[in-house]
């Protein structure tokens, strides 16, 4: 077997199913019998694309074309079934660099948001981020119009909204302490704000954090960010830095996201996954997180539940 289908289902579903599990090995050529890494959520099913293809042993199945294709063949097969779904190689499956968005993605919140409801601005800013998020506006100038509007707001309201606002995504913790303590190296990469990394990407566990400098004076903010603004290049680039400085190729590293200016990165990424994303970001991706949470992408690893490191 040169290639595995890790199917995940919406946590507490139980949907997947021995004749669940069978349907969707019919559509895979030469499938293995279904691996189960917890049952009736989460398992892996092994299968040979050169079985299909006169055994063809070239490499022209195992790049990320064949994979989405064999991915949405799946996807259609199982119709409405709350079931995520990632094909890939099964060699370099568990990743050695994990670089992570933050709003909506490691929180379910986007905290520019929630800091303009501290000034009645919420609706105003959650347009401006949305049409951002969905690659209609681009994302450094969008930054700045609503950071202009935060201007005057006492900094202590940035506490406020960790402690009362910000809710960590489910299985978060788990993805991160595990990936650490299989070796990998874990980074927070936001478009946000460091007074929110820092804290946020510290109770997660990340090795470390990065994201934008929201300016305070006189313990107010200022409404501005300092430049250069943490983007979509950027996010690329900081892939790239860290694939290099820990001395691995693209394919071990993974990369998660829900905007539109995480699509550089998950596209490069040996893994990119769009996690509960916006349509256009959906639809780019290497993989997608529909349904479950983030311990999905420790079975698309290989990984199985009594693996999970949730300390």
């Amino acid at each position: 077997m040169t290639h595995v289908a890790t199917l995940v289902g919406a946590p507490g579903a139980e949907i997947l199913t021995p004749d669940l599990l069978a349907a969707a090995a019919k559509r895979l050529p030469g499938a293995g019998k279904a691996i189960i890494l917890s049952a009736g959520e989460a398992a892996d099913i092994p299968f040979a694309p050169g079985a299909a293809h006169g055994n063809r042993d070239d490499g022209a199945f195992a790049d990320a074309a064949y994979c989405r294709a064999a991915s949405s063949v799946l996807r259609l097969g199982l119709g409405a079934a709350p079931v995520d779904i990632f094909v890939q190689p099964l060699e370099d499956r568990r990743k050695k660099l994990l670089l992570a968005d933050m709003d909506s993605t490691m929180i379910g919140q986007e905290c520019v948001d929630e800091l303009a409801d501290f000034v009645g601005l919420k609706d105003m800013v959650a347009e401006i981020t949305e049409r951002a998020m969905r690659g209609e506006v681009a994302f450094e100038p969008a930054l700045r119009e609503r950071v202009a509007l935060l201007a005057g707001l006492d900094a202590g309201m940035v506490d406020k909204a960790i402690e009362e606002r910000i809710t960590l995504t489910p299985g978060g913790r788990a993805l991160v302490q595990t990936m650490r303590a299989h070796g990998a190296y874990t980074v927070l990469v936001s478009g946000g704000f460091t007074v929110f990394t820092s804290r946020i990407g510290e109770s997660i566990g990340f090795h470390e954090n990065r994201a934008n400098i929201l300016e305070i004076e006189n313990g107010r903010l200022a409404g501005r960010v300092t430049e250069p603004i943490l983007g979509k290049a950027a996010k690329l680039a900081t892939l790239k830095e860290l694939t290099a400085a820990h001395g691995l190729a693209l394919h071990e590293t993974l990369a998660i996201g829900d905007g539109a200016n995480d699509l550089a990165m998950l596209e490069e990424a040996g893994l990119g996954v769009a996690f509960h994303a916006k349509p256009a970001v959906a639809a780019a991706a290497q993989a997608r997180v529909d349904h479950g949470d983030l311990t999905a992408l420790l079975y698309a690893q290989g990984y199985r539940k009594q693996d999970f490191v949730d300390e």
